[in-house]
């Protein structure tokens, strides 16, 4: 794996009437963000409802795409608690030709230490020696927060594994930097800053619709451009994070110009009448409409 940089989603997943992974739309949708301009899309993170599909539908769909014309730009989340269930999942995924996956600490127990999560990647590894690993620091999910010393030893013990880092609790991004080890915030909100702190990207929930307005940030960066959407790109994130659950906001967003994306697996909702309105009224101030943001 080269060195991830760049403006990447965590892509949604959508869904039939029955509530089963609609394999045919969600990569569509995955290939959409990509024409959009993004660098790469992961199937399977928190915000794809990971940890609500099933394993045997996370393996159809990989299956399908290792024969995608964008495979080298998909990587996949794990979403699964179970030191067994991570080596089966990645296991099919190697035999379909894919080595990079974002995973996150086991979530539920409080008290997990940092010998704990060692030794829950160290075992993944042992399994997989050729695999990639992209950390996923979310507290707020996992209930543990990875230290730059942890993080540091798990690069230093795994140097061709362990090879950069999603961080969405921003406890890393602003002082964090590991040679070729990609650093990449998880919001909008961190882009900019981040990026002027050397941080790599962003792996972002709310880049599925602001695509265009990250890439631009991104690229005017890049260019030493002058930045004229910055403002509006961290307005517009502001707004899905005020609105409550950031999955249910995007799906109530994003339902509003195509009812596909009005199915959420239990026990995940779409945002009430009234905090939708609300929501819809600040984004519209913005000049954010979804009908031009999102896939007919």
């Amino acid at each position: 794996m080269t060195l991830l940089k760049g403006i990447y989603s965590a892509g949604l997943s959508v869904l039939k009437e029955d509530l089963s992974l609609d394999e045919e739309k969600t990569i569509k949708h995955h290939e959409h963000l990509i024409d959009e301009g993004l660098d790469g899309t992961f199937f399977f993170g928190s915000t794809g409802q990971g940890q609500l599909i099933s394993i045997t539908e996370k393996k159809s769909l990989i299956s399908k795409l290792s024969h995608n014309k964008y495979k080298d730009r998909f990587y996949l989340g794990t979403g699964v608690n179970s030191l067994r269930d991570n080596v089966d999942l990645i296991n099919h995924a190697f035999n379909n030709g894919f080595d990079t996956f974002l995973i996150m600490p086991p979530a539920y127990y409080v008290n997990n230490s940092h010998e704990g999560v060692y030794a829950f990647y160290a075992n993944i590894i042992q399994k997989f020696p050729k695999i990639k690993i992209i950390l996923y620091n979310f507290q707020k999910l996992s209930q543990y927060l990875f230290t730059p010393q942890a993080v540091e030893k798990l690069v230093r013990d795994f140097p061709q594994a362990i090879r950069g880092c999603k961080d969405s609790s921003y406890n890393l991004y602003e002082t964090l930097q590991i040679p070729e080890f990609s650093m990449l915030p998880g919001s909008e909100t961190k882009l900019l800053h981040g990026l002027q702190k050397g941080a790599n990207g962003i792996i972002s929930a709310v880049t599925n619709v602001t695509h265009s307005l990250a890439r631009k940030v991104y690229d005017d960066f890049q260019n030493g451009k002058e930045q004229t959407v910055n403002k509006k790109l961290c307005a517009v994130r502001k707004t899905f994070d005020d609105a409550g659950n950031l999955i249910s906001a995007l799906h109530s967003y994003m339902s509003t110009a195509n009812e596909q994306y009005k199915r959420l697996l239990p026990p995940l909702t779409l945002l009430s009448v009234e905090k939708q309105k609300k929501m819809l009224n600040k984004l519209k101030e913005l000049d954010f409409i979804a009908t031009n943001n999102i896939a007919a």
